[in-house]
């Protein structure tokens, strides 16, 4: 008999609870408790939830910025504790706290040397990571100089600088641009295909697409629902469809032949271009 293989896990959280002393310590707020989920290598998670829900909390836990209060949490085969495991994790923080005083490349170059790549390979990477984010001229200008949505584009940029095998992502979208949106999606489907395990935090459903293996659902610092985003964010019955070739003048048509076969439309509208398309040079004048 053929014995089946394990699956091999990325992440393995069981009973993880989280707690800070408020005040002068005589109390404790509870920010995660009895978190369990096992995710395997190579999927792609939509942590959902709204603010102040632990999805940023479980985050730093993942990434060893914080260590959990109780239960047990293992991470590519180890512990964060372990230098050798935090190196192969690339950690997009909520707030960005990256020194403003650095340049982007010289930042680049410093967080390179902290995941152990040599010199020469920091900056390959990180020249061709900032032209894929759209920030090979402001390589020299100092981080506390960029707008918001420049920010995230280098933080995206510096998540993926040292190859890590697990990218955390909190909150990658607050602040980004079009064309940041463009890139992150180019970025998670490289991941895909790289077998990169990537979890990514937001409270905004617009975020979860198609992409992401599974969703996890977390309020009130439990993960209160986990499965394929279609299951949980579809409708039973509603359907999405796309019409090429439709001249306006026939939409009546088409919604007498529906409301003939006893389908409701809730609604009609026509599809445009993404607005990052609208950036390329020349898109507009040749659409």
């Amino acid at each position: 008999m053929t014995e089946l293989k394990k699956p091999d896990f990325a992440i393995r959280s069981s009973q993880v609870a989280k707690s800070y002393r408020v005040g002068l310590g005589l109390r404790r707020r509870e920010a995660l408790r009895s978190v369990d989920i096992e995710i395997t290598r190579g999927e792609l998670i939509g942590l959902a939830g709204p603010n102040g829900s632990g999805k940023s909390t479980w985050m730093r836990l993942l990434a060893g910025i914080e260590t959990q209060s109780s239960g047990s949490l293992e991470v590519l085969g180890g512990s964060t504790a372990v230098a050798k495991i935090r190196r192969e994790i690339g950690f997009l923080p909520e707030d960005a706290p990256f020194p403003p005083e650095l340049g982007a490349r010289a930042c680049l170059d410093l967080l390179g040397s902290l995941s152990g790549l040599n010199r020469e390979l920091t900056r390959t990477r990180g020249d061709a990571l900032l032209a894929r984010v759209g920030l090979t001229k402001e390589a020299t200008t100092s981080l506390g100089k960029f707008s918001r949505g420049m920010l995230r584009r280098f933080g995206l940029a510096q998540a993926w600088l040292h190859s890590p095998k697990l990218i955390l992502l909190d909150e990658p979208t607050a602040g980004l641009d079009a064309e940041g949106h463009e890139v992150l999606r180019e970025l998670l489907k490289e991941a895909r295909e790289e077998g990169t395990t990537v979890i990514l935090s937001s409270h905004l459903p617009g975020d979860f697409g198609a992409g992401c293996d599974r969703l996890a659902v977390m309020v009130g610092g439990e993960l209160v629902q986990v499965g394929p985003p279609a299951e949980l964010l579809g409708l039973a019955g509603c359907w999405n469809i796309n019409v090429h070739g439709l001249e306006a003048g026939r939409i009546k048509e088409l919604e007498a032949w529906l409301q003939s076969a006893g389908v409701t439309t809730s609604s009609i509208q026509a599809t445009g271009r993404e607005l990052s398309d609208l950036y390329r040079p020349g898109s507009a004048a040749s659409q």
